[in-house]
């Protein structure tokens, strides 16, 4: 697919800012939603990019960013208690112009056919957050597996990378993936941030990711090269 104009929804995290920088890169013209509070984190890029301030679950705001753009990079943050990432996705899903690449972000405790194979100490820690999440009313994870959800039943060009644990850095190159956690090759569970960004980017113009969920690590990791050194 041929990429021109891509809008990223929740540009001013961290991940979104690589993404922004990626896409750039890419030659790229941008769009980049953020909270108002947060259009500061993009003063680097403002003369580069087009800011539209808004909650990345206002369906106006996103439909208005996303028109005419050949990709959506949507970071999936389950913020809150009101449906945030299934509001920003549902919006994405109903808005993006038709044929447009979506790329969304989460991490490995999504599933997508129940194949996955996650460690105990991994279910323990997942339980744990979302039950101190909904305590504190601050995360929704629960939320986060419904925007996946409808993501995954929509016949949109989606695809959903699945983040491993996350690290700051110099890029190490673009990360590997597979479709399942459990898998030997993600046993090392880190991958750069920025690379993470990458992934996301590149995949934009990658046909064989479509309808996908890859779980990605990073290309350096031991798992990573001891996987290419058997294969």
């Amino acid at each position: 697919m041929n990429v021109k104009k891509v809008c990223i929804i929740g540009a001013s995290g961290k991940l979104g800012q690589y993404m922004v920088q990626h896409a750039l890169d890419r030659g790229y013209e941008v769009i980049g939603v953020c909270r108002e509070r947060s259009v500061v984190k993009l003063d680097a890029f403002k003369e580069r990019i087009t800011i539209m301030p808004g909650a990345t679950n206002d369906r106006d705001v996103i439909k208005q960013a996303v028109e005419d753009c050949d990709g959506v990079l949507t970071v999936l943050v389950p913020w809150g208690m009101k449906q945030y990432s299934s509001g920003t996705a549902q919006a994405v899903l109903d808005y993006a112009s038709p044929g447009a690449r979506l790329i969304f972000s989460c991490g490995w405790h999504i599933t997508m056919d129940g194949q996955d194979a996650y460690s105990q100490s991994f279910k323990r820690f997942e339980k744990i957050a979302g039950w101190f999440g909904r305590l504190i009313r601050v995360v929704d994870i629960d939320d986060q597996v419904e925007a996946c959800r409808r993501v995954f039943a929509s016949d949109t060009k989606w695809t959903v990378v699945r983040g491993s644990d996350l690290e700051e850095g110099r890029s190490h190159g673009l990360p590997v993936w597979s479709r399942h956690v459990g898998d030997p090759i993600l046993e090392s569970n880190i991958t750069r941030r920025v690379d993470y960004a990458l992934f996301m980017v590149v995949a934009l113009e990658n046909d064989e990711l479509i309808h996908e969920a890859p779980a990605i690590v990073g290309c350096q990791t031991p798992s990573a090269l001891a996987h290419k050194t058997v294969s």
